[in-house]
């Protein structure tokens, strides 16, 4: 970590709408016309003839937020008196006094897209921190937060098996033998976008590829109601699967209930709730079981990392495990959280969602565990599709 840091100061705050490539979709959504807000807070630091700025972006699965960005948040820090902001690690402006001033004049509740428009400059802040203590985010994070951090490696699994135009039970095969020629021992699939039959049939495959079905989750994206949410996780039971994701709407408190109450294997959900309150409920009406079921919200969708702290310190509270938390969101930001955070593991999205999903070729993946770069930052600048967009947003 660099010594001798001076406090810095925001000057300019960019964003631009970057497009995912390839056609994915899963059993609720097609993704072809899905976007991102990768967004740079430049700062007044100079290194090596620039200004140090500070990337991040609003996850993956939602859209970009440019309006949401550009005519409120944006302005509200480019206005404020930049001593109101100061105070964050390694002399870097405080991210929980940036996500205030983001969020002046707003009213509680609501949260939808404006938590994943803030959340993208709060971790950009993360992202600047880290620079200019010229070390990887996940170092600045755990001393931040106090937390032990995993120093060989993290849990993380390839999320996959989605329905491609013209699909065949080959394409799958093919698709899953992949990850494990990658070095990942785990997988999910996607489910509910096929008849019942079809999708057993699919998960079976995966089972056989992976050796075992404690190797393979699976994921329905929200799509059943209460009657098929049960109808198809008793069918599952019996395998004894990793987990079944999202089995209905991720709000549906009474169906999740429902599903712990009537199933033995983990059930897994979060990456739609979007604040502490949104979890408070889930932990309070959701029948979530400690030391069983699976929590996936994402600082990226949740008003950045200081909210999805407070997320953890409910969990535990309430009797769950750091083990049980594994956010969504395959990319490199996460990677870094949930290394310096000392969770349960991470998923990873290798050769889709690109150019944000997966990690850079400098993480070290073996043996179903990786391990973020030594990059200063979340290292957003070793992803080769990513670096003509920094480029252009910091041009």
């Amino acid at each position: 970590m660099a010594t001798g840091l001076t406090q810095a100061r925001i000057i300019d705050i960019r964003e631009v709408s970057v497009p995912l490539s390839g056609a994915l979709a899963n059993a609720v959504v097609n993704f072809a016309s899905h976007d991102v807000s990768l967004v740079a807070v430049i700062s007044d630091v100079i290194r090596d003839g620039r200004p140090v700025a500070g990337l991040a972006f609003n996850s993956i699965g939602r859209f970009a937020q440019p309006g949401l960005l550009n005519r409120r948040f944006i302005p509200r820090l480019l206005a404020a008196d930049p001593e109101t902001l100061a105070g964050g690690p390694n002399g870097a402006p405080d991210p929980a006094k940036i996500r205030a001033a983001a969020m002046r004049d707003e009213k509680p509740g609501g949260h939808g897209d404006r938590a994943s428009a803030v959340a993208a400059l709060e971790l950009a802040i993360w992202d600047l921190a880290a620079k200019l203590g010229d070390e990887p985010a996940w170092m600045t994070i755990s001393r931040a937060f106090g937390s032990t951090p995993h120093r060989n490696g993290c849990d993380v699994y390839a999320a996959g098996g989605y329905y491609y135009s013209g699909d065949t039970t080959r394409t799958l095969t093919d698709e899953l033998k992949s990850y494990l020629d990658l070095g990942f021992t785990a997988v999910k699939m996607k489910i509910g976008g096929a008849a019942l039959a079809q999708d057993l049939t699919r998960v079976e495959q995966a089972i056989g590829i992976l050796g075992g079905a404690g190797n393979v989750a699976v994921d329905a994206n929200g799509r059943f109601d209460r009657a098929a949410a049960l109808d198809w996780g008793q069918r599952l039971d019996g395998y004894g699967l990793r987990w079944l994701e999202e089995m209905g709407d991720p709000l549906d408190l009474g169906t999740h209930a429902a599903l712990t109450k009537a199933l033995q294997t983990p059930i897994a959900t979060g990456e739609n709730l979007f604040s502490r309150q949104d979890l408070r409920n889930l932990i309070g009406f959701g029948g979530a079981r400690p030391l069983r079921d699976i929590f996936q919200m994402d600082a990226g969708l949740s008003y950045g990392l200081g909210e999805y702290a407070g997320m953890i310190a409910d969990l535990e509270a309430a009797g769950h495990s750091r083990a049980q938390i594994m956010p969504h969101g395959g990319h490199l930001i996460n990677l870094h959280i949930v290394t310096a955070l000392g969770l349960g593991g991470c998923e990873a999205y290798p050769r889709v969602f690109e150019p944000f999903g997966g990690y850079s070729a400098q993480c070290r993946l073996q043996d179903g565990r990786i391990s973020p770069s030594d990059a200063p930052g979340f290292g957003l600048e070793q992803k080769q599709g990513l670096r003509p967009h920094i480029q252009g947003l910091l041009e």
